[in-house]
């Protein structure tokens, strides 16, 4: 008989599942935001990335003609659930960020509705992350982030703003919503780093 019971221990993982530490199997897809769901047409929807040099602006036609990627990933919430073989349909940032000029290393990463996330740089390239419109085959819902969200699967999903609207290049690191609030700045789900 154990002294410490499953509640204060967690269920037990299946040594198939490849979680991070803290983490339990989910099949749904939970729905958390900071805020209401805002309501995007697409016809309105404009991404833009401002640097030290610039401001480069796509729509939403634009988005569509470029060339996207199918993507399946894990994503891991901060609130401990794990969502395996996720499947997206996007645009990957190497494309969106190919003309960008910048000597800066960090992003603060905003949405429509007023969220934002910092990323540094180095962990949005090289097939990190993507502007994803479609979920399992079918376009983004909106209280999932649509039309278009960021995907960054291998930090926190918080780190994945829903909504997406633009990403603005800085020279040192800066808190998001989140992270104003006590989450790491940047959010390994590997090294569980949750909170400051």
């Amino acid at each position: 008989m154990s002294f410490v019971t499953r509640g204060f221990t967690g269920r037990r993982r299946d040594p198939n599942e490849n979680l991070p530490p803290g983490q339990t199997l989910v099949h749904d897809f939970p729905v958390l935001s900071a805020g209401p769901t805002p309501e995007i047409d697409t016809a309105d929807w404009e991404l833009f990335i401002r640097s030290e040099t610039g401001i480069q602006r796509w729509t939403w036609d634009d988005l569509q003609a470029m060339d996207a990627e199918d993507v399946t990933a894990d994503i891991h919430c901060v609130t401990h659930w794990s969502k395996l073989g996720t499947r997206w349909r996007g645009v990957p940032l190497d494309a969106l960020f190919a003309d960008v000029e910048s000597v800066h290393d960090y992003v603060m990463v905003h949405s429509y509705g007023g969220y934002t996330t910092n990323v540094p740089l180095d962990e949005l390239l090289d097939g990190q992350a993507w502007v994803a419109y479609e979920f399992d085959g079918e376009p983004l819902e909106p209280e999932h982030g649509g039309p278009a969200r960021l995907i960054v699967p291998h930090l926190y999903f918080w780190k994945s703003a829903k909504w997406v609207r633009g990403f603005e290049l800085m020279p040192t690191d800066a808190p998001g919503f989140w992270e104003q609030n006590g989450y790491h700045l940047h959010g390994d789900p590997w090294l569980e780093e949750r909170y400051w």
